[in-house]
């Protein structure tokens, strides 16, 4: 058994996260698409394709994208401070894993208290 023999690190989360991440922003970039097409198809369409994503599953799935994007963002600038070298030591990793962790979550809840605020 995994459990067992093998106990998994922050940095073995957070490279599994980064690739889920990616993966449903691949598929939110399908949804962004139907969206797109019903915006140029005039507002029966529109109004069809608001009505899906302002439903509960809508929603979820939008609260999803929205957690991925800020994620893989975050995440994706942790590999670029990587790449010119700094913050590799163990310490070092786990603080800036945690940091995007948290980060993740603030922001992604400052997104959406100010969507579901209508923005005024």
């Amino acid at each position: 058994m995994l459990g067992q023999t093998y106990r998994f690190q922050i940095t073995t989360v957070m490279s599994f996260l980064h690739r889920t991440s990616g993966v449903v922003l691949s598929v939110g970039a399908l949804g962004m698409a139907w969206w797109l097409l019903a915006v140029a198809q005039g507002g029966e369409a529109y109004a069809k394709v608001s009505a899906c994503l302002a439903s509960p599953l809508g929603m979820i799935a939008l609260a999803g994208f929205s957690l991925a994007l800020v994620y893989h963002l975050l995440n994706g600038i942790r590999h670029l401070f990587w790449d010119m070298g700094y913050g590799m030591s163990i310490p070092e990793l786990y603080r800036s894993g945690y940091a995007v962790a948290g980060l993740t979550v603030v922001l992604t809840a400052i997104i959406w208290f100010f969507a579901m605020r209508g923005g005024a």
